[in-house]
């Protein structure tokens, strides 16, 4: 295994899309083109379907180092309602192109800090985007928490709202790396707002974990997930790392030495995943685990699980409309990314305009490649005996994975791949065989993190 770490271990996509945000189109859709891709997909899916809503929150109290996300920085609460009109009015100007009352089958509010918000300020939101819609019977909504700053008044009001799932970023409760990732909670103040949640009624409860951080040893990642088995979540996101200083500064505050990597990383990940698997976790998925009661578990099993840009789901659409600043919206033919300042993001809003920053009408062989990729993602295999599934680049696809068949992490029959067991640690560079834009037009530098 420490062979095959150093082998496979290069710069390599995440993989939430294909193609990829580096390869969409150089020049973004046009606002009508892009409307129109709107239009299509929620027409042919929205009374069948439903659609998803990602929101994003950008404002955090704090600088999380380690964090890659699009934040804003401030201790002014003052800049939460100008935000919320925006976001709101942005979601008047898509239904506006619907046509339709839209059914929400699922929500998921990300940041940032989404309790950044007042639990006042985040009913109105709500409140707004659900007013001119149809709830799906099945509808699943969910935020992310900061343990430090998610009241009792926050849980109480979106569950009142209709949220049952809560994700609480927790990373590592190691001390020192909190300190060095400047991410402080308590185990205490973790417990409470888990017990929080199972009072008010709560049904999954999601735990961020990251290994890789700056600082951090086997002992302290097998200390880590004891903790987190005494609380025992319904699933957990254990995520590798991203070192990306050159897109991050707040990653400068740790040198490259404070960073494990390599084999000494690859421990780090397989003590946390073995501990998860003696506690009856399931890897569901890249990064992935989940309890058999969880219905990630149970979509993986009847090989229905999802993903997109807001991670793993049990819940399939066709549609996903992001609202606010560099949020990503989804029409399946189609992507397209908002402006990543906030102040331009409400500006543009504010003149009725989409905030268009980049985007990506899919071709024929996108569209083939990204079902593949999505395949091995969520079900560690795919298939392609349909000469839909096919594609001249599918095939030079496989001739990329022979080394990796020679090296038993994956098998390939006619017309099939299946990953190994050994593979499930090697998703990213089998996905990234598949991607032909990356292989077109391979970067003079680094953009993406180390897959391993």
């Amino acid at each position: 295994m420490e062979n095959l770490i150093s082998k496979y271990n290069v710069s390599s996509p995440r993989y939430t899309s294909y193609p990829t945000v580096p390869y969409w189109n150089v020049k973004p859709p046009a606002q009508e083109e892009w409307l129109s891709t709107v239009k299509t997909s929620f027409d042919e899916s929205n009374h069948k379907d439903g659609i998803s809503l990602y929101i994003h929150l950008p404002f955090c109290e704090s600088l999380c180092t380690y964090c890659a996300c699009n934040t804003r920085i401030t201790i002014n609460h003052k800049v939460e309602m100008p935000y919320i009109e925006a976001v709101l009015k942005e979601w008047a100007m898509y239904l506006a192109v619907f046509k339709d009352r839209p059914k929400i089958k699922e929500i998921h509010l990300g940041g940032g800090t989404p309790t950044f918000f007042s639990s006042e300020n985040l009913k109105l939101l709500i409140e707004g985007i659900l007013a001119p819609s149809h709830i799906s019977s099945d509808a699943e909504f969910s935020f992310e928490a900061h343990p430090n700053n998610t009241t009792s008044s926050h849980l109480q009001s979106l569950y009142e709202l209709g949220f049952r799932r809560v994700s609480f970023g927790i990373q590592d409760f190691d001390p020192k790396v909190q300190e060095i990732i400047n991410r402080m909670q308590t185990y205490q103040q973790v417990q409470d707002s888990v017990k929080a949640c199972r009072q008010i009624g709560y049904t999954s409860i999601n735990f961020d974990l990251i290994y890789g951080l700056p600082l951090q040893t086997k002992n302290s990642v097998s200390d880590t997930i004891k903790q987190v088995k005494q609380l025992k979540p319904d699933r957990i996101a254990f995520y590798s790392y991203a070192h990306v200083p050159w897109v991050k500064p707040g990653q400068r505050k740790f040198t490259d030495a404070d960073v494990p990597v390599d084999t000494e990383k690859r421990i780090l990940y397989e003590t946390g995943r073995d501990m998860l698997k003696e506690a009856g976790y399931e890897e569901i998925g890249m990064d992935h685990f989940s309890l058999k009661s969880d219905s990630l578990y149970k979509a993986a099993l009847a090989k229905n699980l999802h993903r997109n840009f807001m991670g793993y789901t049990h819940n399939y659409t066709r549609l996903m409309i992001g609202l606010g600043v560099s949020s990503i919206s989804d029409t399946w033919n189609g992507f397209m990314q908002n402006v990543k300042k906030v102040e331009e993001y409400e500006a543009l809003i504010k003149k009725e305009e989409f905030p268009i920053f980049k985007g990506h009408i899919l071709t024929e062989e996108d569209l083939i490649l990204r079902k593949h990729i999505l395949n091995i993602i969520t079900r560690f295999q795919t298939s392609w005996a349909d000469e839909k599934e096919q594609c001249h680049e599918l095939y030079k696809a496989l001739e990329r994975l022979t080394e990796m068949e020679k090296d038993n992490l994956l098998s390939l029959e006619p017309y099939r791949l299946t990953v190994t067991t050994k593979g499930r640690a090697f998703l990213r560079n089998i996905c990234m065989a598949f991607d032909a834009r990356l292989w077109q037009n391979l970067p003079q530098s680094q953009i993406f993190s180390t897959s391993a």
